[in-house]
């Protein structure tokens, strides 16, 4: 059985589709959804869903090592970054080398970083005039952004396109390629 735990700070809709995705492979499982806000709107969608909350704070993450021996006690294969807004720390990412991974609302290395998440990123998008945008899937480093591309899917973007706009047409890939290339990184590592 593979174990995976999904980091989430906001409403969750990826959080869900990975579960969704995984909700009649008996050889995956999400064990455990964690969070750092207490009103993240994942934490109904995990207890819907009946997987565990795990939720902590600034303190607990940067200054322990408590979420990482957690993780590593539960057995987790996986770690999955779905809207989660921290940088992950030092301790957590030497434990879990490429077995964390990350959706970014862009095609990195354009427009990543601290601060680029979100509506930031399509407003940044649209504001340069860009013709595409789209996901990108990355391993997750000590740095915003910056870890080791896993995949990239594309969405033209055309002149009219509000930011708004551009984040429905991301959200879309979102959906439809992080699940499964979730599946493809923890069935690669066997």
């Amino acid at each position: 059985m593979k174990r995976i735990a999904i980091f989430a700070s906001g409403s969750g809709s990826n959080a869900e589709k990975i579960a969704d995705y995984f909700a009649n492979k008996a050889d995956v499982e999400i064990s455990l959804i964690v969070s750092n806000n207490p009103k993240a709107g994942v934490i109904d969608r995990a207890r819907r869903l009946h997987i565990p909350v795990l939720l902590f704070d600034r303190t607990t993450f940067y200054d322990t090592k408590r979420i990482t021996q957690l993780l590593l006690n539960q057995h987790i294969d996986l770690i999955v970054l779905a809207g989660f807004m921290w940088l992950m720390p030092s301790n957590l990412v030497r434990a879990f080398p490429n077995k964390i991974m990350n959706i970014h609302p862009a095609l990195l290395p354009k427009f990543g970083g601290k601060g680029m998440y979100g509506h930031f990123v399509h407003e940044a998008v649209v504001a340069a005039g860009e013709t595409e945008s789209g996901i990108t899937i990355h391993y997750v480093n000590e740095r915003y952004d910056e870890g080791q591309i896993i995949f990239q899917a594309h969405v033209s973007i055309v002149p009219s396109d509000t930011p708004d706009d551009v984040a429905h047409k991301v959200q879309v890939l979102e959906h439809l390629h992080y699940p499964r290339i979730v599946e493809e990184v923890l069935m690669n590592d066997e």
